[in-house]
């Protein structure tokens, strides 16, 4: 029998492995699921968990980009970056389905499995927060002992944030996002307020999404990390990126 004859489909004979495993390190990719009891539920959680570590990653790609663009008053470039992470954003909320169905008696099969981890220890999301703003050096700390991790985050740390590059770029226009609202001639601005708006607005509704599902699988009990639980995220589940065009909203 032969296969892959030009001409009669896609070629499937190739040395060893296939370019697209090799490509996308599937083979890698696919050994990191690794579950610590037999709850048939943990591979999902992990699999989730996985999911949203990568899509942080991506939306720290794509927001460093728009940053880039934003200090070099590239603005409507920027805003194509921006408008192309909500999409990845959109991913990352709907993510939280995959644990919409588990159940406090699955969550507590292998909740004593993972320890002390928790998502709070995910640098890649204080990457994001940074990112947008929310600047708190103290939240590097569980990451004392990474040296490469405190490197990276401390200098986005240093650096401006999507809103300090934003405001930025009204400051050397000699405008503010109220006279952009009131209708000035400078549509690429109200386009890059409306799209940080959704960025803010997909961000908001991921970290409710996490305090709901905290509720549905564990209720008000202490976190794995040594928080609160649900009443710390419930501290901060409104607070709200880029606060100056929230509060123009009261002034129109």
């Amino acid at each position: 029998m032969v296969y892959g004859r030009r001409g009669s489909g896609p070629k499937v004979q190739f040395e060893g492995t296939t370019p697209y495993a090799d490509y996308t390190h599937i083979e890698t990719l696919l050994s990191l699921q690794t579950p610590r009891t037999q709850s048939p539920a943990e591979y999902s959680f992990i699999v989730a968990t996985q999911v949203m570590e990568l899509l942080f990653t991506l939306l720290r790609h794509e927001w460093e980009t728009a940053r880039t663009q934003l200090d070099a008053d590239d603005v409507r470039a920027a805003t194509r970056t921006l408008r192309r992470s909500t999409s990845a954003q959109d991913v990352l909320v709907s993510s939280w389905q995959l644990l919409a169905t588990l159940t406090p008696n699955e969550f507590g099969a292998f909740r004593d499995a993972f320890g002390e981890a928790s998502g709070f220890q995910s640098y890649g999301y204080r990457h994001l927060e940074f990112l947008l703003g929310n600047k708190r050096p103290g939240m590097i700390c569980p990451h004392a002992e990474m040296p490469s991790v405190v490197a990276d985050l401390e200098k986005q740390l240093a650096e401006p944030s999507l809103d300090d590059a934003a405001k930025a770029v009204l400051a050397r226009r000699g405008t503010t996002w109220l006279d952009v609202y009131s209708g000035s001639e400078q549509p690429d601005l109200y386009e890059l307020g409306e799209v940080l708006m959704e960025i803010a607005e997909r961000f908001i509704r991921w970290r409710q999404l996490h305090l709901t599902a905290v509720w549905r699988v564990m209720g008000d009990k202490p976190g794995s990390g040594g928080s609160a639980g649900a009443s710390w995220l419930a501290k901060t589940v409104h607070d709200r990126p880029f606060p100056e065009l929230w509060a123009v909203r009261n002034e129109l």
